[in-house]
């Protein structure tokens, strides 16, 4: 009997516990991983984008896209849609630099697109017009097929 044994959390959720490379590729169970982005934390949104930024500089965008995910199921109603936009940013980052030349440039594009009623407040000081601009022309070059190195590419939240 070949029997396929699942990872589960304390609740009995299945919950992959293979190590993870700093892009969120699963590694081989055994091998040193990056260490997982805590899940749940509530954070301010000076907080989540001083994390987040430090994670995007590490070359780490699918970690600050679980970062903006945390601020995107806290946050109010009436931001959801900034934080789920810089979440799309971050792992539109994170699969232009595993090579995915349709779905990076996608996502890239689809969280330029969630950002864009944002541009006249630039809540938090975060620069809407130049991730905009970092999103378009990085989901332009991807699309020609070059990976690109995260940690180089990766944009500043704050103007």
């Amino acid at each position: 009997m070949n029997e396929t044994r699942r990872d589960r959390d304390a609740e009995g959720r299945a919950h992959n516990a293979r190590p993870r490379d700093g892009l969120g590729r699963p590694l081989p169970y055994g091998t040193p991983g990056v260490a997982r982005q805590p899940e749940g934390i509530v954070r301010t949104p000076r907080e989540t984008l001083a994390e987040a930024q430090r994670l995007l500089d590490e070359g780490m965008p699918f970690h600050a896209h679980e970062v903006f995910e945390d601020a995107w199921k806290s946050g109010p109603e009436g931001e959801r849609e900034l934080w789920r936009g810089l979440a799309q940013l971050a792992v539109g980052l994170t699969h232009a630099a595993r090579g995915n030349i349709t779905g990076g440039p996608r996502l890239l594009r689809r969280g330029a697109g969630a950002l864009a009623p944002f541009a006249e407040a630039a809540p938090y000081g975060i620069s809407i017009a130049g991730l905009s601009a970092w999103a378009q022309e990085l989901a332009d070059r991807v699309e020609s097929g070059p990976t690109v190195d995260a940690a180089a590419e990766a944009p500043r939240l704050r103007g």
